[in-house]
């Protein structure tokens, strides 16, 4: 249980212990969690489609939205802006690329990016059908495709937040994806069309990422989960 809060205290602003995070206390291994945290997310934001389900389909996609970004924190979007910036400004260099990433400032590119995203996100869930499944699928994946990451993908970012994560052991990550496939098959091909496009995304950004850098870093996972999430919204409302 004290991993699961630990990965519920970090992903989201869902209060927990701050025992949870006491390196002195008993080990904890939230890696595995992402995916059930990422649930939680979703089993939330499907409960507050119900109640929104007599609103207006933009009035309710909006309030979706904003409670999605509320109960984040905004966590993902700022490796998402931070990334923009870094992979515009650094020129293909390695370093440069890097060192843009730790400027807690942010430029035009990232800005963009993350308007672009949410505008995104807020079609995808205006066009999705009341109560849809991609409302807990998005989130979900999105933290499965975290989990993953740190499985086949080097931590190039020595003393970051996310270098306590990167010696998880594989077996136990294993589970919490093969978790993740149990739970999405009851919602059938919108799961599998969800998948296709986690797949898609992380492919794809896994190999930007080891191309400029050699592996990732806490923003380029932010970035992940962001696009995985986008991703997965658009395909659904695509295919709805």
């Amino acid at each position: 249980m004290r991993s699961l809060l630990a990965a519920i205290g970090f992903l989201t602003r869902i209060p927990v212990s701050a025992k949870v995070f006491d390196p002195a206390g008993a080990a904890s291994n939230p890696l595995p969690w992402y995916p059930v945290v990422g649930l939680l997310i979703g089993a939330l934001l499907y409960g507050l489609s119900w109640l929104l389900a007599s609103a207006p389909p933009l009035l309710a996609a909006a309030l979706l939205l904003l409670a999605w970004v509320l109960l984040t924190g905004a966590l993902h979007l700022d490796g998402l802006a931070d990334s923009a910036d870094a992979w515009v400004g650094g020129l293909g260099d390695r370093e440069r690329t890097l060192a843009i990433m730790k400027d807690p400032r942010s430029g035009p590119m990232g800005v963009a990016a993350v308007m672009l995203l949410l505008l995104l996100k807020f079609a995808a869930l205006a066009s999705l059908a009341p109560k849809s499944a991609a409302l807990w699928l998005a989130p979900m994946l999105a933290r499965s495709a975290l989990t993953a990451a740190f499985m086949v993908t080097p931590y190039v970012r020595q003393g970051g937040l996310g270098s306590a994560l990167a010696g998880t052991p594989r077996w136990a990550c294993a589970t919490g994806l093969i978790a993740a496939v149990a739970i999405s098959l009851p919602a059938g091909w919108s799961a599998a069309w969800a998948w296709l496009a986690t797949l898609a995304v992380f492919a794809l950004w896994r190999r930007a990422c080891l191309r400029r850098l050699g592996g990732m870093t806490g923003d380029t996972c932010g970035a992940l989960a962001e696009l995985v999430e986008a991703a997965v919204l658009v395909v659904l409302a695509w295919h709805r």
